[in-house]
């Protein structure tokens, strides 16, 4: 029995929202409830409180100002309005993103925040805690379909640079190891050579779950399996987040954890957008976010099953409201409803990043998964990075094992040449890919607009 886990669910937990105010069990109870709507009540619901913000947005954010002329349409027809409003760019937003904080707002009193810069360009940007607090209401809903509660013991494969300076602070770990209930394993940094002591941790520790960046996860789960070093207990799940779960990966992780791979998917920018139920399908967290999915280049919605640009307009961000906002994500929606009860919207599939699709010399894409396919039955090839510079230059960074072979490699280029075509693939072996700001690891990336 753990304690700990008991000690603040019981009493820390409900002591601290007391104390700060706090309304996320609330909201956890309010999210438990809705989830067993029907679609036409959720519909309802999703509605209203987009109505709500739409009608605040006109009011009281500068940058929706010039649309007061909508606020019948709002009115009679939120979703339909909705569409009146332009798609709202990452770059657009940075160039104007004060505009977006409400006049209502003291600035000083918001939280500032920031996205992990997988391009190169962090996106900043405000929230208060009344949307933190819906953010976490929706990650304990998705972990209770999972029998995961508040406080229990949870090992973090986590961490940038700046956050793994913090945790070697004493303060840091002693609130994490029992205020949180969790200990942290270095993402940035996974080190094969360290793999035992790893391993020892987490024996150690017993956490009832593993959460963390899926590429972090996949190859811890690879070492695992190359040296045979395996936990002495089996976890409720092992949770992938903040990137695209691939098939080969979570095959990995379930083989090396001998238990399921939860996948939560959710951005700084966007909240907690989805989570994975029992049943392994994808449901919206339809009381919290509107989702549109839309074709990469008109922006124009696109039928359920067909994949496109994810477009979030948060419906509990009051604080610094961004309408139609472009994630960066490609995923598409499903019409099909899920077999465990609960009446939450799906999605059909999640393809990961916009610019994790390449171009073809003729102007076909190609997604990144291309590469992931490929790479999955090469032993040889530890990890691997594929840049395109340009629609005929390809950059293939490889990080070779000890079962690595020459044949490996050709099959490798033989395959990207069939797929993409007549181009220049430039191959480079390294000791390492390099990580981005946030820890994460970027297996494919183009670096040119789409529609060059």
């Amino acid at each position: 029995m753990d304690l700990n886990s008991i000690m603040i669910r019981r009493f820390l937990f409900p002591a601290m929202e007391k104390f700060k105010g706090n309304n996320i069990q609330k909201n956890i109870a309010h999210l438990k409830h809705s989830q067993s709507l029907t679609k036409h009540e959720l519909e309802i619901l999703q509605k209203f409180k987009l109505k709500k913000l739409l009608l605040y947005c006109v009011d009281h954010v500068p940058a929706y100002s010039s649309y007061q002329s909508l606020k019948r349409e709002i009115e009679r027809d939120p979703l339909q309005a909705l569409h009146r409003f332009p798609v709202l760019t990452k770059q657009a937003f940075r160039q104007r993103s004060s505009d977006y904080v409400s006049s209502l707002m003291d600035e000083a009193s918001l939280i500032p925040n920031r996205t992990g810069g997988s391009t190169g360009e962090p996106v900043k940007f405000y929230i208060d805690r009344h949307t933190v607090e819906y953010y976490e209401a929706a990650r304990y809903r998705g972990l209770s379909w999972w029998d995961i509660q508040i406080g229990e013991r949870c090992a973090m494969i986590w961490g940038s640079p700046i956050e793994l300076r913090e945790n070697k602070k004493l303060s840091y770990k002693l609130k994490e190891r029992f205020l949180k209930n969790r200990i942290v394993i270095p993402a940035y940094d996974l080190n094969p050579d360290s793999l035992q002591v790893y391993i020892d941790t987490l024996n150690q520790f017993r956490p009832s779950y593993l959460y963390g960046y899926a590429s972090s996860l996949y190859l811890l789960a690879k070492l695992m399996l190359r040296k045979s070093i395996f936990l002495n207990f089996i976890p409720k799940a092992v949770l992938s987040t903040s990137e695209t779960l691939y098939d080969f990966q979570r095959e990995a992780i379930e083989e090396a954890f001998k238990c399921t791979t939860i996948n939560e998917y959710g951005a700084r920018d966007g909240g907690i957008l989805a989570y994975q139920c029992p049943e392994k399908n994808m449901h919206l967290t339809q009381e919290n976010a509107y989702i549109e999915i839309v074709d990469v280049h008109t922006k124009t919605p696109v039928e359920h099953g067909e994949s496109g640009l994810v477009l979030v307009t948060d419906l509990n961000n009051f604080a610094m409201p961004r309408l139609r906002y472009e994630l960066g994500d490609v995923a598409a929606l499903s019409a099909k409803q899920c077999s465990c009860g609960i009446q939450l919207p799906l999605l059909e599939k999640i393809e990961g990043r916009e610019d994790d699709i390449f171009v073809t010399p003729k102007g076909n894409y190609v997604h990144g998964h291309l590469f992931n396919h490929i790479a999955r039955n090469l032993d040889g090839i530890q990890q691997f990075q594929a840049i395109q510079h340009s629609k005929t230059d390809i950059t293939l960074k490889i990080v070779k094992n000890e079962q690595f072979t020459d044949k490996q490699i050709q099959h490798f280029r033989n395959e990207i040449l069939k797929s993409i075509g007549d181009i220049h693939l430039q191959v480079e072996f390294v000791n390492e890919i390099p990580r981005t700001q946030s820890g994460k690891t970027r297996y494919t990336f183009r670096e040119f607009p789409l529609n060059m």
